[in-house]
């Protein structure tokens, strides 16, 4: 178990390569049930909504447990979202699910919820155990359509859709169409042992996920949530929280990292650290963001995170060279903010160092090519598993007081 209780920056590098979605101020969130989070994902506006959708989404757990339950956003909408209809089942394979698993979720009782724009809305548990590593399958009927849909862009997962509602079939024949997306469902939590905990990666479109193999859960936190549940911690829920190209000081792809921190990892189960990984989308933009800018924000987010209880862990920023964005200036600001994450590891709670783990040793500004998954800043499924691997799982196992 490791306790600091310095307050200090952290933080780390990834990327985009979607293009900047709109972002609204930071909505209310409910408090947190109890339980411990076993996938989440973060929420921004993705669209328009359109009447008599359903959705069939795929999600993969990391901690097992009793009693799941899900969360549905209307973040980002501007009118109220009427859900008549959500079931949850196991996958047995594309839109077809496990005969006998799938089963009617409640709100509150009742097998209807309507969300207001910006609020979220967790489900009853529902009775049963729900194993870790599967494939948990989230079908939802919304009624109307207007305004912004809430979701997450790049799932690299394959969900489904249809018109109707066909929530509580367990044959996928209705549900024909494939989307990459999640919509309105940004986590999944369970009851374990008091003593189990979560991580968070908070990041941007390397946390995301952005050049792993789609369908095979191989983004940096799903290897991390393998080891994990191997492993004799007491630390087994990870969320991915990561937004391709977020930042943490500017709106953009989605709301800052400041301005999410709240809703996307503070207000979610059982979470014992958080794990920091994001700045080179600040820098790489070119508007003059310097390094004490990003310590600075950094700061404030070990700041939040402690005050709430939470360890913070800090990664290094990644190398980005041969991306377009790239120039001697934004390299210059990343060598500053990495040198002082190695030089004032006393800031934080622990320091993960990706970017001597990804870097080339023949030239340490550019990644090295069997990690690269082709654009010069984001790994492949390789690289991702060395991130993984490279995460001290002790460091995860933290508490503050």
């Amino acid at each position: 178990m490791r306790r600091r209780i310095t307050r200090g920056a952290r933080l780390l590098a990834v990327t985009v390569a979607a293009a900047a979605l709109q972002a609204t101020p930071a909505p209310a969130v409910v408090s947190p049930p109890d339980g411990v989070i076993t996938w989440g994902t973060s929420a921004y506006r993705i669209g328009l909504a359109d009447a008599d959708r359903g959705y069939r989404m795929v999600v993969h757990t990391s901690v097992g447990g009793r009693d799941p339950r899900i969360r549905l956003s209307n973040a980002f909408g501007d009118q109220p979202v009427t859900f008549d209809s959500v079931y949850a089942g196991l996958q047995l394979k594309n839109a077809d699910l496990v005969p006998g698993t799938n089963r009617r979720l409640t709100f509150d009782g009742s097998s209807s919820v309507t969300v207001e724009p910006g609020a979220t809305a967790y489900s009853d548990p529902l009775p049963g155990k729900l194993a870790a590593e599967s494939n948990l399958v989230v079908s939802v009927h919304t009624p109307g359509g207007a305004g912004p849909v809430t979701g997450h862009w790049m799932a690299l997962q394959t969900s489904y859709s249809t018109h109707g509602d066909h929530t509580a079939e367990e044959s996928g024949t209705h549900w024909t169409e494939t989307v990459g997306s999640w919509f309105y469902l940004d986590a999944v939590s369970v009851r374990t042992a008091a003593a189990t905990g979560a991580v968070v990666a908070l990041g941007d479109s390397i946390t995301d996920g952005w050049q792993s193999t789609t369908d095979r859960n191989r983004r940096w936190p799903d290897y991390l949530a393998r080891r994990l549940q191997k492993a004799h911690t007491t630390v087994k829920g990870v969320a991915d929280e990561g937004i391709a190209g977020n930042k943490v000081l500017a709106d953009g792809s989605g709301p800052s990292a400041l301005n999410r921190l709240d809703r996307d990892v503070l207000s979610q189960p059982g979470v014992r650290t958080v794990f920091l990984f994001e700045g080179v989308n600040d820098l790489k933009a070119h508007t003059g963001v310097t390094a004490p800018d990003l310590i600075g924000g950094y700061r404030q987010i070990v700041d939040r995170a402690h005050d709430a209880g939470k360890c913070v862990v800090v990664s290094t920023i990644a190398p980005f060279k041969g991306w377009p964005e790239w120039d001697p200036a934004a390299e210059a600001v990343r060598q500053e903010v990495n040198a002082f994450i190695r030089s004032h590891r006393e800031e934080f709670d622990a320091v993960t160092d990706f970017d001597r783990i990804l870097r080339s040793p023949y030239d340490q500004e550019r990644m090295l090519p069997a990690f690269d998954g082709g654009d010069h800043i984001h790994p492949n499924d390789k690289g991702m598993q060395a991130m993984a691997d490279a995460v001290d799982l002790n460091s995860l196992n933290c508490t503050r007081h």
